[in-house]
């Protein structure tokens, strides 16, 4: 491996080209940011970028300012364990999910299951083909579960991508009967309004809750328009998974008018989206407690009563976030890092011209008791590497790295690799390690890197959109004692108390 010097010395001239900016304008007023293109079957994939930005990137990599094309690097404490490449699903590579010594991957094109007993050697156990965008994967006990985005022909594994114009169009979620690891089976699909962008569980002994988080786009999709203010709350019956159904759609964003209460987004607050549902929602089941990331909002609400929950507060930033786009909770749960995906995950963000509060990360205290907790703003957090014009970089997926009385994280930043940081002093955060690969591309925005990197049991895992699953090994004293610390299964939206 090549090591960099310290990422601090890397601050450099790097900028958004002419046509990059522009690119990045028109994500930013065009409509609502998506993770990744809506792929059909095939995703866009490269973006051209200004002749300008494409010198500067060639003398950034040979004055040693970024690594080279594809090149991996890391900080002395980050150990490149193994890399799987993407196999049988040639699609873009999406979330993880784990459970004994499983690990889930999924796929715009379906999802594959390792085996990583053996971290330094996942192998492949399964690969189920079942298109259908994002495919945003959780599960609990046999149960799996796969969220479809996209418009597609029918509810099955089958099925094609068709103009959402279509009245025998499907959007929604799909149930899998996990208990023979190796040959997962199709049992159930629950059709949702607007689809299902990503889903977050809150498991029961007898039931599965899921809280189904998907957006109105723009009014092509004329089953989904404004105000789609609300979520969709799933049932799934852990012994009769057949019997799965929606039984509510509480109204997250209550208010008069067509866009209902959410933020109205431009020209009223330009560069920011208009919140017309969800993006992401993390629960704390031990707390009762959960937070949204919806679009131009952010939410704090409780969940004592699944079926029922209510907001508690929420918080705009109109100045540096464009899409609010997850939430990880502190153990204490008296924090939470919302993350803002400015540019769709399509952008390349992380650079001096775009700075280092927007594309970042927003760090919350949740202060006072009960219904009267307010999220409180204390600061930003952004990798401080910049990268090139050519890779697609902003704040995406991480998890909590569960070491006692320190708040402390992994996250993927798509191109910008996977940083571990520290917040446990809310209105300092600094980074601790990195790992990260060169640009895609020298001459065009490639979308890849990391879209999701999370900790379980000792290790880091990473599902990097083009290169595959990366396992992770990291060193650290600040770290350590989390390797002391096993689950038996991890959704990363549904946040364990790690100390219970």
């Amino acid at each position: 491996m090549i090591l960099l010097n310290d990422p601090r010395t890397r601050r450099r001239r790097l900028g958004v080209g002419a046509v990059a900016a522009g690119l990045l304008s028109a994500l930013l007023t065009a409509g609502p940011a998506v993770a990744t293109p809506d792929p059909g079957d095939a995703p866009a994939t490269s973006k051209e970028v200004s002749k300008s930005a494409r010198a500067e990137v060639r003398d950034a990599i040979e004055g040693g300012e970024i690594p080279g094309q594809d090149q991996v690097v890391h900080s002395d404490n980050i150990e490149h364990l193994a890399n799987i490449p993407k196999d049988a699903l040639p699609g873009t590579n999406s979330d993880l999910a784990f459970q004994g010594r499983y690990a889930f991957a999924g796929n715009y094109d379906g999802f594959r299951i390792f085996d990583i007993s053996n971290p330094k050697k996942p192998k492949t156990v399964a690969q189920v083909l079942c298109p259908g965008s994002q495919n945003d994967i959780s599960v609990s006990g046999d149960l799996l579960f796969l969220s479809t985005d996209s418009s597609r022909s029918d509810s099955s594994c089958n099925s094609t991508t068709q103009p959402a114009t279509e009245k025998s169009s499907w959007e929604g979620m799909k149930v899998f009967d996990i208990s023979d690891k190796r040959n997962p089976k199709y049992v159930a699909a629950v059709e949702t309004a607007c689809g299902s962008h990503t889903h977050t569980l809150v498991p029961e002994r007898k039931n599965v809750y899921i809280y189904v988080s998907s957006y109105s786009p723009n009014a092509a999709y004329p089953d989904c328009q404004p105000p789609h203010d609300g979520i969709s709350v799933i049932k799934v019956p852990r012994k009769a998974p057949e019997r799965a159904a929606v039984v509510d759609f509480p109204v997250l964003f209550p208010g008069e008018g067509p866009d209902g209460g959410g933020n109205p987004g431009g020209p009223t607050n330009p560069g920011v989206s208009k919140t017309t549902g969800c993006h992401d929602i993390t629960v704390l089941p031990s707390k009762d407690l959960a937070a949204g990331a919806c679009m131009g909002d952010g939410i704090l609400f409780s969940i004592e009563d699944p079926e029922r929950p209510k907001v508690i507060d929420r918080v705009q930033d109109n100045v540096n976030f464009a899409f609010w786009h997850s939430a990880t909770f502190n153990q204490g749960a008296n924090k939470v890092v919302f993350t803002d995906e400015l540019g769709g995950g399509g952008a390349a963000t992380c650079n001096a011209e775009i700075g280092p509060n927007r594309g970042a990360d927003g760090i919350y205290d949740i202060v006072g008791r009960g219904d009267h907790r307010k999220l409180v703003f204390r600061s930003y957090f952004k990798i401080p590497r910049h990268q090139a014009d050519t890779e697609n970089c902003v704040a995406h997926n991480g998890s909590l790295i569960p070491v006692k009385g320190k708040d402390i994280m992994v996250q993927a930043w798509y191109q910008g690799g996977v940083s571990v940081w520290e917040f446990t002093d809310s209105s300092r955060p600094k980074e601790i390690a990195y790992f990260e690969r060169g640009p895609l591309s020298t001459e065009a925005i490639s979308t890849g890197g990391s879209w999701s990197a999370y900790y379980y049991n000792g290790y880091i895992y990473s599902n990097d959109m083009a290169k595959g699953f990366d396992v992770l090994k990291l060193s650290d004293r600040r770290t350590d004692p989390a390797k002391r610390v096993h689950l038996r299964e991890l959704n990363t939206q549904t946040q364990p108390d790690y100390f219970d």
